[in-house]
């Protein structure tokens, strides 16, 4: 299935046009795909303009398909407030109006200016206690890992692992950076210490250096699985033990209800973490304003020593430049309001997002009871936060059936096989919770019941 299967207009709108040669018909220089940079082929970019084609052709459709924040918890005026907010900030502290304007209206230092900000929220949050000087402030967390990226694999043996399935973010900064990816394939239920260890070995056998380890420890994006305690401190002591670094992304515990378990950079004792935050689902996404802890001291040639977060900033300083002032304003403004404390911001948010897990939950329960989805080889997971879970089916996930899942029974999933940066999940869809009303959910998953049904009794 293409885009093209799902646009059949395209193909008249082409041929009305008048032939003429391919310079002319597309307004002057031709370039061959072929001569663009290989990650332009990828299946992984090409993946999230299906799914957006998707929705686009079927905008009456319910999607389980978007992992972002409902909407219901924002207000436009609400921007102007925290903005005020972190200008009064400033003014208290004894900045003048030219400094105030400079700091609002011009670039800015690379690395960011709420760093002193996001460092105490981290240490009120999280318990991870790291100097301002640690911190970079990015464009979203998706500069976060581009910057890790960049910076860690290094040379030609060097290989990024990714704990499988992964978030395609991920995968598509190694693609375009050209960093080969080894996936780690989770188990049944989820990270598999064994199976990395195994990856390890299989890796250095064959000349490669394990640099880094990407994994999200909390009701991870895709499977909504997250890693017990015991697996978070046995993860720490062997990256020590096999000298690599993890690249921790965590951005739904504090949107998540109950309890959550100690990030891995709160266990960290020899500086193995390098930690990838997101206020996208905290705070809201139109601010992108992610940021990178890196604490890992480095040592140049002449003796001289920094930190990680230095040479993070030197490469940002060649992409974006510096992140938004205005969106670190707004942002600064937030933390300010709870004073640091982002938890004490998302009880509400929180506690929507378990209600619609559950929901959902319990509406595939209701749809499919026990003995119906035993017949029909359908299974899903429970996780007790984020945004997703992963349904099994006992046919091809694919976009052929994504589309048809759209144009006939108005529901839209993602496929999991998009997850898999080494092949799997052919036969499972993700499921996003986070984005609908109790009454989408429940028309939603009636939906994806019939759908699933009338795909699998076609198989039987």
């Amino acid at each position: 299935m293409t885009v093209q299967d799902l646009r059949p207009d395209l193909e008249l709108e082409l041929a009305l046009v008048p032939e003429a040669a391919p310079g002319a018909l597309l307004g002057g220089a031709v370039l061959d795909a072929a001569d663009l940079h290989s990650s332009l082929m990828d299946p992984v970019l090409d993946s999230m303009t299906f799914l957006n084609e998707v929705t686009h052709r079927y905008p009456d459709a319910i999607s389980f398909a978007p992992g972002r924040p409902y909407d219901g918890f924002f207000d436009t005026e609400q921007v102007f407030d925290h903005l005020r907010r972190y200008l009064d900030h400033l003014r208290d502290r004894g900045r003048t109006p030219e400094q105030i304007r400079d700091q609002v209206f011009q670039y800015g230092p690379t690395a960011g200016v709420i760093r002193e900000l996001l460092a105490k929220s981290l240490a009120r949050d999280e318990d991870v206690h790291v100097a301002p000087e640690s911190l970079v402030v990015t464009v979203g967390c998706q500069e976060a890992m581009f910057l890790a990226v960049r910076a860690l694999i290094a040379w030609p043996a060097d290989v990024l692992l990714a704990s499988s399935p992964c978030y395609v973010g991920i995968t598509g900064v190694a693609r375009l950076l050209g960093v080969p990816l080894t996936a780690v394939e989770e188990g049944p239920d989820g990270f598999d210490l064994d199976v990395l260890e195994r990856t390890l070995r299989a890796e250095r056998g064959q000349g490669r250096r394990p640099r880094a380890l990407y994994v999200i420890p909390d009701h991870a994006n895709p499977s909504g699985t997250t890693m017990p305690l015991a697996t978070r401190h046995a993860l720490l002591a062997l990256a020590e033990r096999e000298d690599f670094l993890i690249l921790e992304d965590s951005p739904y515990r504090i949107v998540s209800p109950g309890r959550q378990l100690p990030t891995l950079k709160s266990l960290d004792t020899g500086r193995r973490v390098v930690q990838l935050g997101s206020l996208s689902k905290t705070l809201f996404p139109g601010a992108r304003v992610g940021y990178v802890v890196a604490d890992q001291p480095v040592v140049h040639a002449d003796g001289s020593t920094g930190l990680l977060a230095d040479e993070l900033a030197k490469i940002k300083s060649m992409v974006t430049v510096n992140t938004s002032p205005i969106s670190q304003a707004v942002v600064a403004g937030m933390l300010l309001a709870a004073d640091g404390r982002t938890k004490e911001l998302n009880t509400e948010t929180a506690a929507y997002y378990g209600r619609a897990m559950r929901a959902t939950l319990d509406e595939l329960d209701r749809a499919l009871p026990p003995a119906l989805r035993e017949r029909l080889g359908v299974r899903w997971n429970e996780p007790q936060g984020g945004f997703f879970l992963a349904v099994d089916v006992p046919f091809a996930a694919d976009n052929q059936a994504l589309a048809r899942s759209a144009g006939e029974y108005g529901v839209i999933w993602t496929p999991m096989s998009y997850f898999y940066p080494q092949g799997g999940g052919e036969r499972s869809l993700r499921l996003s919770v986070s984005y609908l009303t109790p009454a989408q959910i429940t028309e939603g998953v009636a939906r994806l019941n019939r759908f699933i049904r009338a795909e699998a009794n076609a198989r039987s």
